[in-house]
């Protein structure tokens, strides 16, 4: 313990309050759990010391070294430097202190073992007590005592009165006395490594206060499924973002706020329209079929939705075995804890914020305007004769506006020693940059804990929201009577107006009929409201000493109406006059989970923590809808379905699912050096078949501090050193229920001339699917310097998932084309590797974190098949025709693409390959040297996973301002560009973009861009394959922190204005329009880049103030 309580003093010449209360409190904590009780300690121990000019921290360290005394300080408070020459023999400690501290600026306290050092109170003029005498009148006399929870006095504890300067100092006795401007003000009772505390003075004259000790002073308290750890004793891969990164500029949700915030996390959207969703993958893909999303935590719901941002006090991201375990079957694609706020003792808190950001687009395709278009299309249809000239219309001009967002939050908290609260409002209000595109969100959310007894405490943690989002089709799929806004904009010739000499909108006058841009974005109707009520209430019992039990009860209520209409004015309305769908969702999730919690620590070095509990969950999900056509007018929209002439075509359908478990892990800590913890779940979920519905989730992992080794314990320079090692599995339930039985659908048929609705198989059973099982292995080291200023982590992984769900193809015999089976591996390996350092302190401020993550994907094993090979090659194109696009294969990452070597165009001199082009057409490499263009010459032409992705954050302040710069970037990915592949086509059934001026011609024939041919199809090539790679500045955001002299006199306690702009800049070579957006997010379908909804450069202005 000697050596324990050694480290725990270590002292660090730094000026950073916050270091030192984190080492002293830590000092205080190991203290009070490892020395028994011995009042005469001071009385009886004698000391003999002979020192010559020894500094005051060497002298220090002496005493401390020969016996059991400790002492605990604010660096400030006491002069390490200053020099003495002492001699003793057989003396008190309480006489040495005397000498050590006679006519110094530090006097000391006794207090068993431990001696508080603090500054001595200042001498206070006679001419300066004379006007407090004056002024006294007017002020009330405040005495009181500040204790800690053991009833031991705290002296040095700091009393301000709110809002003022006016404060002082306990004495050794903890006993304080302060005169008071305002009887109903507040007292700020705040000591070294104490949680502070506000109380109001409501009159009271003699005031008594217990401060508890801070855990996250100690050391950063991490949240772990079912319970908290210290940081410095996690075992496991976690990554933590607190709730100042989440609000550092303007995002529609948490998700969002994550990307480039933690190593080994990659957060991608679809598209980057109003209230778009996030996917988050850790770690790579895991899944090939199966789903790829971790799993949410929120206040301990599993599968819960995330508040908004400032709502959330923080959110940790488990990401290796030793974590996850606790989740067993839904823990393979990693976790995501998040925890709200929540109320603490004092007065209440008001808190509001608002902020409002001005939204463009962030890039366009440069395109030909109307002469360009019309020398270039007159190519092939020389009878064209355009309606514009000139320049014409630009269609992205006519889709896209300025957008904007409305922000506001308002939240109250605080509470007694016996109820605490938080109670927040907020409206998020965006209009997007494509025009009618809108999403509204309002959100209440609500958390209460109250303390029954000493040993009882129950709460809840509410939130409930609603959504409403006005959306643009911004994706064809293949369809040209669906026709996207965006990717309309980029095909709709520029030699139309927006509408006809009869006022109609236009329709294209080239290649197949698709809408006008304009008319998709305005004329149809796409509305979804949405809401969602989430509630979780507990109740926690202290059975004994150490041993608490726990039971929570949630609900999540989820249900949303859908919308949509397209009128006669668009091409597929006109063509069913009018076609109205409305859907009805409703999702209803029941969970109750109870566990035991004991903790004990035996003979001062062994530490242990066990836990074990049961958990049950239910899910049921409704859904419903109509599709019906052929309205006599277009103004009723989606309401008035009955009026459809046509025949409607109704669906409804139910699924339900239950998941239970019974988990436990144990902790153990050897002399605060050696953590070791274990953990498992038995899991069962209904998804599967009947004998293969449980499975068992186990892991373990081991620490060692190294740092607090005998040979590292007093160290000045490293603070932290800790080696960590994790194994265990996990599993993947990410299907729909039913997906092993057999199952039906209807089908409409003739008998004898009459219609009659007959069932069909449509997918075969199978009663061995389960679980995928992912197997990891995590080394990780956590290393510190000078009291953590400057820290690194680095992780090394390998991950392998076995018997993956997939869609195999099965016999023609069979009537079917696949089957869901369990077969084949897939792997991730990578390192991870995240900075963080306070470079400068002071009145300037530096602090930077920067992560890196690198992740290699690869496809282990597939399903055997000796006759054909096990290669499987599908197709995500939207294009018609083309082929398939992309292949599993071993060897290789999931869902590489796959097509033919582009070689530029054919040349006079080039042998023309049968079945290619011929001279000015595209060229493609003949791989297998038969001179014919066949699928055997196609090939692996790109990956879309990167070889690496990161963040940078730095965070500047000078006294009140501060300024903030986020970069993020990924690099080594690769996009399928569908867009260009289908305006570079040149085929006259769209516009195309500028290198079409570069095209052969007989004229020009030294280019590789091919000649314009109307018979040209859409073929796949590494023509289209782009290097994703980008820079991206995220935000740069400057803030000014009003003073709090200027605050006192508004009433206000703190008041923040600040300027931002986000995705400012990118530096990439990407040749589309962002290289972040993809139109897929599913594991076997990434990086494809076809008519997306773009992302926006935003400029905020922003305000918080607390009162």
């Amino acid at each position: 313990m000697k050596k324990l309580l050694n480290y725990s003093r270590r002292r660090y010449p730094l000026s950073s309050y916050n270091l030192k209360m984190k080492l002293s409190t830590l000092l205080i904590l190991v203290t009070f759990f490892s020395l028994h009780a011995n009042d005469s300690y001071a009385q009886r121990t004698k000391i003999t010391l002979e020192f010559n000019n020894v500094s005051i921290g060497n002298l220090l360290d002496e005493i401390e070294s020969t016996t059991e005394f400790q002492f605990v300080y604010k660096i400030e408070d006491v002069d390490l430097n200053r020099t003495i020459s002492i001699k003793v023999k057989n003396e008190g400690i309480d006489a040495i202190l005397k000498n050590i501290f006679k006519d110094s600026k530090s006097t000391y306290n006794i207090n068993d073992r431990r001696v508080y050092l603090v500054k001595k109170a200042p001498v206070v003029p006679v001419k300066d007590l004379k006007v407090s005498a004056v002024i006294s009148i007017q002020q009330t006399l405040i005495e009181g005592t500040v204790l800690d929870s053991k009833d031991q006095p705290l002296p040095g504890a700091s009393i301000v009165e709110k809002g003022t300067t006016n404060g002082t100092q306990t004495d050794f006795d903890g006993k304080f006395s302060l005169e008071v401007q305002d009887e109903k003000g507040v007292l700020v009772i705040s000591y070294l490594g104490f949680s502070t505390r506000e109380v109001s003075i409501d009159g009271q004259t003699n005031i008594s206060v217990k401060l508890e000790e801070d855990a996250a002073g100690l050391d950063e308290v991490v949240v772990v499924g079912y319970g908290s750890v210290k940081k410095s004793d996690l075992t496991g891969s976690v990554s933590s973002v607190s709730s100042e990164d989440l609000v550092a500029f303007p995002v529609i949700d948490a998700t969002q706020a994550l990307q480039g915030r933690a190593a080994g996390v990659t957060v991608q959207s679809t598209n980057g329209a109003p209230g778009s969703d996030y996917s988050i993958q850790i770690r790579g893909n895991t899944s090939i079929n199966a789903g790829n999303d971790p799993l949410i935590v929120v206040d301990g719901f599993i599968g819960g939705i995330m508040p908004p941002p400032e709502d959330i006090k923080s959110m940790e991201i488990l990401k290796d075995a030793s974590s996850t375990a606790i989740y067993g079957a839904r823990g393979a694609n990693g976790v995501v804890i998040v925890t709200t706020k929540r109320g603490t003792e004092g007065k209440p808190q008001f808190s509001f914020s608002s902020s409002y950001s001005s939204q463009t687009e962030i890039n366009n395709l440069d395109l030909l305007n109307a002469d360009q278009f019309t020398s270039y299309i007159q190519e092939l249809y020389p009878d064209f004769v355009p309606e514009l000239t000139g320049a014409g219309t630009d269609w992205q001009d006519e889709i896209y506006r300025p957008g904007d967002v409305q922000n506001y939050q308002l939240s109250v908290s605080g509470g007694t020693d016996k109820l605490s609260y938080y109670l927040s409002g907020a409206i998020f209000d965006q209009q997007g940059v494509i025009k009618d595109s809108d999403y509204k969100r309002y959100s209440i959310t609500s958390n209460l804990d109250l303390k029954v007894s000493e040993s009882v405490n129950i709460g809840s943690s509410l939130f409930a929201r609603r959504t409403n989002r006005n959306g643009v089709r911004t994706q064809e799929g293949g369809d040209a009577s669906q026709t996207g806004v965006v990717s309309g904009a980029y095909k709709f010739s520029p030699t139309q107006g927006l509408v006809d000499e009869n006022g109609v909108y236009s329709l294209s006058v080239v290649g197949y009929p698709i809408d006008n841009p304009y008319a998709m974005a305005t004329e149809y109707q796409n509305e979804v409201i949405s809401d969602l009520f989430q509630g979780n209430v507990y109740a926690e019992i202290g059975i004994a000493d150490g041993l608490k039990f726990k039971s929570t009860l949630g609900v999540k209520a989820n249900g949303s109406r859908t919308g949509q209409y397209y009128p006669t004015t668009l091409e597929r309305g006109n063509g069913t006059g009018g076609e109205a769908t409305f859907i009805n969702y409703r999702n209803t999730s029941l969970i109750n989970e109870n566990y035991l919690n004991y903790s004990k620590v035996f003979a001062d070095i062994h530490d242990i923590s066990l836990m074990a509990g049961y958990s049950y969950q239910k899910d049921r999900t409704e859904i419903s809808s109509t599709i019906t056509s052929g309205f006599i007018s277009d103004s009723f929209s989606f309401w008035n379905l009955g009026a459809g002439t046509n025949a409607a075509s109704v669906d409804s359908e139910l699924t339900k699912s239950t998941f239970e478990a019974f988990f436990g892990r144990l902790n153990y800590t050897l002399n605060d050096k050696y953590l070791f913890t274990f953990t498992g779940r038995y899991e069962g979920a209904s998804v599967f078949a009947e004998n293969k519905k449980y499975g068992f989730f186990p892991s373990a992992a081991f620490g060692w501090k190294i740092s607090d080794e005998e040979f590292l314990v007093d160290s000045n320079t490293i603070s932290l050193l800790k080696l960590r090692t994790s194994y265990g599995q996990v599993g993947n339930q990410a299907i729909s229920p039913y997906q092993s039985l057999a199952s039906f659908t209807d089908v409409f048929t003739t008998v004898q001339g009459n219609a009659v609705t007959a069932l069909r198989p449509s997918t075969i059973s199978n009663n061995d699917l389960t679980w995928e099982t992912t197997t990891q292995t995590n080394i990780g080291l956590d290393f510190g310097i000078l009291g953590n200023r400057f820290g690194f982590t680095a992780d090394y992984y390998i991950m392998e998932t076995n018997d993956l769900l997939f869609n195999v193809p099965t016999p023609n015999y069979t009537g079917f084309e696949t089957q869901l089976q369990n077969i084949g591996t897939v792997q991730n390996k990578g390192f991870e590797f995240a900075v963080n350092a306070a470079i400068f302190q002071g009145d300037f401020k530096w602090k930077t974190f920067a992560n890196i993550s690198f992740n290699d994907n690869e496809i282990i094993k597939l399903v055997d098949n000796d006759t054909e090979g096990n290669d499987i090659y599908y197709s995500s194109s939207p294009l018609a025709g083309g082929g398939n696009t992309q292949i599993l294969r071993e060897g290789l990452s999931v869902g590489q693409f796959w097509g033919y070597v582009y070689d530029g165009v054919v040349q006079a001199d080039d042998i023309i390959l049968e079945g290619g082009e011929d001279v000015g057409g595209e060229k493609f490499k003949d791989l297998n040297g038969d001179g014919a263009l066949t699928d055997d010459d196609r090939s692996v032409i790109g990956n879309p996973h990167p070889d690496f992705t990161w963040g940078w954050n730095n965070d500047f302040s000078y006294k009140n301002l501060s300024l903030n710069i986020f970069v993020q970037g990924s690099e080594g990915g690769e996009m399928m560009n569908y867009t260009l592949m289908e305006l570079g086509a040149l085929n006259g059934r769209t516009n195309v973009t500028t290198e079409a001026l570069n095209r052969w011609t007989p004229t020009n024939t030294n280019t590789d861009i091919p000649q314009a041919r109307i018979s040209r199809s859409y073929v796949t090539s590494d023509r289209w394959i782009d290097d994703s790679s980008y820079i991206r500045v995220k935000n740069i955001s400057l803030g000014y922190n009003f003073p709090e002299s200027l605050l006192s006199k508004i009433k206000l306690s703190s008041a923040r204005l600040y300027v931002s702009g986000q995705n400012l800049i990118t530096f990439t070579d990407y040749k589309g329009v962002d290289p972040e957006v993809s139109y897929s997010n599913s594991s076997s379908n990434l990086g494809l880049d076809y008519g997306s909804y773009p992302n926006v450069k935003s400029y905020t202005l922003g305000l918080s103030i607390g009162f």
